[in-house]
């Protein structure tokens, strides 16, 4: 059993997690929820298409204008806690590397830290399990926050991700972070070329039969982009087919930029998988 926040997510049940990102430099929407009534009106679209998680971010993933503790802290802080007032059962996700950070959304609501650095600040692991978050552990290939890999190499990029996710939860478990909430995330694209993330999506099951529930973010990443030769606005349909694959595959939580397209996939691979029922099946059988 997954439980974040007031909910919980059983076995072969999927959760989508909408991206909201304060940032003015986004890789895909270009600081379009950054202003603060913008940021509102997609948590507030996210939750009327289906979202169960909403992730917010301050700092955007990759290289790019340096952002200090204090002014991350300033765009995320307060809009947390103002989405927990708005949205009292929303399972809130802030997606920091940093514990300064951690601890401060977290006294403002958030239920979830999505650490996409793999650790980098040590003392991450305690903000969570003292605050009674969940905790998203991640692989990174060793590489230090904001930066982008560069000729990576894995005897077997799988194994290696195995390898650290499983650690980092291990890690988090013993520092007091709740067993129920502990995800693993592959970390598509961080620390990988395109070859790797696509091995990575294919072997997903892998990562499945670890016992931990797996999150994806593969949604308009740069894997997808290469492999279609498509820039971010035009990879939706690669997205919907990672993400399926993904979740044939064993994967529980999908961090999403497009919440109705990625809800309508997951409800039919559920119905595909048996663990949920068609919504009418009158076809023939009248």
């Amino acid at each position: 059993m997954l439980r974040l926040g007031s909910r919980s997510f059983g076995p072969g049940e999927f959760a989508v997690m909408a991206i909201v990102n304060r940032t003015p430099d986004s890789f895909f929407d270009r600081g379009a929820t950054y202003a603060t009534d913008a940021a509102f009106a997609a948590i507030d679209k996210a939750v009327a298409e289906g979202a169960d998680l909403v992730d917010i971010g301050g700092v955007k993933a990759g290289y790019g204008e340096p952002v200090s503790e204090t002014e991350e802290l300033r765009r995320t802080v307060d809009f947390v806690a103002a989405i927990r007032a708005r949205h009292p059962d929303l399972v809130i996700s802030v997606d920091t590397y940093r514990s300064g950070v951690a601890r401060q959304v977290a006294q403002a609501g958030a239920d979830l830290i999505n650490d996409t650095w793999a650790g980098a600040d040590p003392d991450l692991v305690n903000a969570a399990a003292e605050s009674g978050t969940g905790l998203v552990c991640s692989h990174v290939g060793g590489l230090s926050p904001r930066t982008d890999p560069h000729r990576m190499a894995y005897d077997d990029v799988v194994a290696d991700v195995i390898r650290t996710t499983t650690a980092l939860a291990d890690r988090a478990l013993a520092a007091g972070v709740r067993p129920d909430g502990i995800l693993i995330d592959p970390t598509h694209d961080f620390g990988k070329n395109t070859l790797q993330s696509l091995e990575l999506t294919r072997r997903l099951d892998e990562l499945a039969a670890t016992g931990w529930p797996v999150l994806v973010a593969v949604s308009n990443k740069d894997f997808i982009g290469e492999t279609l030769d498509l820039p971010p606005g035009q990879r939706g349909n690669g997205t919907l087919a990672a993400l399926s694959v993904s979740a044939w595959l064993g994967a529980r939580v999908f961090r999403v930029h497009d919440v109705p397209a990625a809800r309508q996939a997951l409800d039919f691979i559920a119905v595909l998988r048996g663990t949920a029922q068609p919504a009418g099946t009158r076809r023939s059988l009248a």
